[in-house]
């Protein structure tokens, strides 16, 4: 099992190298090719009408597309180098909504994380994403530039989520050198039952040849900053997790868990839904 096609997002405002990096150092991994993609659409005016609301749109508009040239300019000249054909694919469209019907063509979805504040008509919300894709998420925080994958840490939790981001996760854990699945439970009643599920979820691993651990711990703070102190302790720089919410209309309510996982990890995070 492995990633055939990987897919990077360009931000159109925000720097982007070390997306681009990580990126060509997986499809080299794997080689997988690469496709790039980019979107934007035109911010809507409620102030202006006429001849001077169209000029304003056709100025913005045509900001829109310098920025996705420049970001396709961008992403070929640094992977030039790469083994595989570029792809590049772009749109005047919302970049999630883009980048969602778009990931029919990959088995990864690279895009960057940690943002207080996202503007839907030119950045991509990667857990708005990890929910509609259909395809593993890997949020990339800002200041990281490599992903060595050797050691990994699974936080896992006995749901469906859960399950589905350790299957897409997969390629990324046979080329890891040690993998843990950690379970924090809330309270101690839970810890035996923790214990059985992530020993589980190791042996399942180990049958793959997979080397996998468990480790099963009370909460003492926050569980997604506890799941970064574990990954700090273990040698980590990638957590595989399920990204958990729900809809309504059109916002998303995350859960505690992936909600801090996006805001605050200091390691790449690969969301499965």
């Amino acid at each position: 099992m492995s990633y055939s096609s990987i897919m990077v997002h360009l931000d159109l405002d925000q720097p982007n190298d070390a997306r681009l990096q990580i990126a060509g150092e997986l499809a080299g991994r794997f080689e997988a090719r690469l496709i790039g993609i980019a979107a934007g659409v035109v911010q809507p005016l409620y102030f202006a009408e006429g001849a001077a609301a169209e000029s304003f749109l056709e100025k913005d508009r045509a900001a829109i597309e310098s920025r996705i040239a420049a970001c396709e300019a961008a992403f070929r000249a640094a992977l030039k180098g790469h083994s595989q054909p570029l792809q590049w694919r772009s749109a005047l469209d919302r970049p999630g909504d883009y980048v969602a019907e778009q990931a029919r063509a990959a088995d990864l979805i690279v895009v960057a994380g940690h943002r207080e504040w996202i503007d839907p008509l030119r950045q991509v919300d990667a857990g708005e994403l990890a929910l509609t894709a259909g395809r593993p998420i890997l949020v990339v925080p800002p200041g990281i530039t490599r992903l060595g994958g050797q050691k990994v840490l699974i936080a896992w939790k006995d749901t469906r989520e859960a399950r589905r981001a350790v299957s897409d996760a997969l390629p990324m854990l046979h080329k890891a050198t040690e993998v843990v699945v950690a379970e924090i439970s809330e309270r101690d009643a839970e810890r035996p039952g923790a214990k059985d599920r992530v020993a589980d979820v190791a042996a399942w691993l180990r049958q793959r040849g997979i080397p996998a651990a468990s480790i099963a711990t009370k909460a003492l703070i926050g569980v997604p900053e506890q799941i970064d102190i574990i990954a700090q302790d273990e040698g980590a720089d990638l957590i595989v997790a399920g990204a958990y919410g729900h809809s309504r209309l059109r916002e998303w309510i995350f859960g505690g868990v992936t909600h801090g996982l996006l805001s605050n990890s200091k390691r790449c995070v690969l969301l499965g839904h």
